[in-house]
C-alpha cells in the first residue's frame, strides 16, 4: 500500500513550500482551538518552543486519526518577542500596535513540525529565525498596514518577507523558510529517509 502524506494546515505557503520540493500531498486543515490551547499552556507557564510544538502535534494527530495509514504533516508558529508571545492581528489596529512594538527590535518566529503515522508521532523538528527591525515612524506603520492589509492579516507577524514585508528589516538570521512558515528542509529529508523504511502499513 503506498503511503500518502497529508498536510494538516489551511497554510497555502505552507503548501506551496511542499510543492517547490517535490513532496505531493493533500491538504486537510484540522480544526482546533488554536487560542485556548495557547492561553491554558502561557497559564502553565509553557515556553514559547513548546506551545509551537504541541499546537503541530495536535493537528497532526487529528487528521492522522482520520487517516492512520498516511503520513501526517502538522505544523504551526509562533511570535516571541522579550517573553511575550504574539498571536495574528485581530484587527488593523491590532497590527499597527504590534508593529510599533517590534520597531527597531529584534524578535524570534519559532515553525514546528510534526509527522504521525498510524496515529503516533515519527518525528518533530522546530526551526527558528530571528528578525531585526528597522525603526519606524507609527505613521509609516499605518500606512504600511493600510496598504498591505488584505495580504498579511493571517500571518503571525503581520509581514510576508517574500513580498513587501522584507522592507521591514534591517537583519534576518537563522531559516528563512521557518519565517515563511515551515522547516521544509527538514520536512523533506525525513519524507526521503522514511520512504524506505517498514512502516508497518
Amino acid at each position: 500500500m503506498s503511503t500518502q502524506i497529508k498536510l494538516a494546515s489551511g497554510s497555502e505557503i505552507r503548501s506551496q513550500l511542499l510543492h517547490n520540493s517535490a513532496i505531493p500531498h493533500i491538504t486537510i486543515k484540522a480544526a482546533i482551538d488554536e487560542e485556548a490551547v495557547k492561553h491554558a499552556m502561557l497559564d502553565d507557564g509553557a515556553a514559547p518552543r513548546d506551545i509551537a510544538d504541541t499546537l503541530a502535534e495536535m493537528k497532526a494527530r487529528k487528521v492522522s486519526s482520520l487517516y492512520p495509514n498516511d503520513l501526517v504533516l502538522g505544523a504551526d508558529q509562533v511570535l516571541t518577542h522579550k517573553g511575550a508571545l504574539y498571536s495574528k492581528p485581530k484587527s488593523p489596529q491590532d497590527l499597527v500596535n504590534q508593529l510599533a512594538i517590534f520597531s527597531g527590535q529584534t524578535h524570534t518566529l519559532l515553525s514546528a513540525a510534526v509527522v504521525y503515522h498510524g496515529g503516533s508521532p515519527k518525528w518533530r523538528h522546530i526551526g527558528q529565525a530571528t528578525l531585526t527591525m528597522r525603526v519606524f515612524s507609527r505613521a509609516d506603520i499605518e500606512e504600511y498596514v493600510k496598504t498591505n492589509w488584505s495580504e498579511i492579516q493571517h500571518t503571525v507577524g503581520g509581514y510576508m518577507i517574500e513580498k513587501e514585508g522584507l522592507q521591514l528589516f534591517e537583519k534576518i538570521s537563522g531559516d528563512y523558510f521557518s519565517i515563511l512558515g515551515l522547516p521544509v528542509l527538514e520536512v523533506k529529508t525525513f519524507f526521503e529517509g522514511y520512504k524506505g523504511m517498514d512502516h508497518g502499513a
